[in-house]
């Protein structure tokens, strides 16, 4: 894992702890976890969105906020973080080279990707991605 300056008692907790996994983001912190939450999204019918990042990443605390707020926003979407720090092997396994790195995932099959902390892109493609969803009975 990469090195971090720690924080003193009185530093401004908002520039240096970012919630990364907050409203609707599931943390990963297991390969089982990470089965588990792709067969639920299956059964269930959503779309996943995983974000591979790691806590030191400067653009990852940037864009986590952003990736909580749509985790609330699209609740038809399962929303999966993974720290590349905690589960370095399984990351490998997805050809990580830069965080964040967002996949888009439909029963387990890859159907969109992402490089980078770029929100207007993400929110491109999320809403690309509910407007490709047929409508659900509960929907307004």
């Amino acid at each position: 894992m990469g090195s971090c300056v720690s924080k003193g008692k009185d530093d401004d907790d908002s520039v240096h702890n970012v919630d990364f996994s907050g409203g609707n983001v599931h943390l990963i912190t297991t390969k089982e976890s990470w089965d588990e939450k792709l067969a639920e999204a299956g059964r269930d019918g959503k779309i996943v969105i995983a974000n591979f990042s790691a806590t030191w990443c400067g653009p990852c605390k940037i864009v986590a906020p952003f990736f909580v707020e749509l985790s609330e926003k699209h609740p038809s979407l399962m929303f999966l973080l993974v720290d590349v720090d905690e589960l370095s092997d399984f990351s490998s396994s997805w050809d990580i080279k830069a965080t964040p790195t967002f996949f888009f995932l439909k029963n387990g099959q890859q159907i969109g990707k992402l490089v980078g902390a770029n929100k207007p892109e993400l929110q491109k493609k999320v809403t690309s991605i509910i407007d490709s969803v047929p409508e659900s009975p509960q929907r307004p």
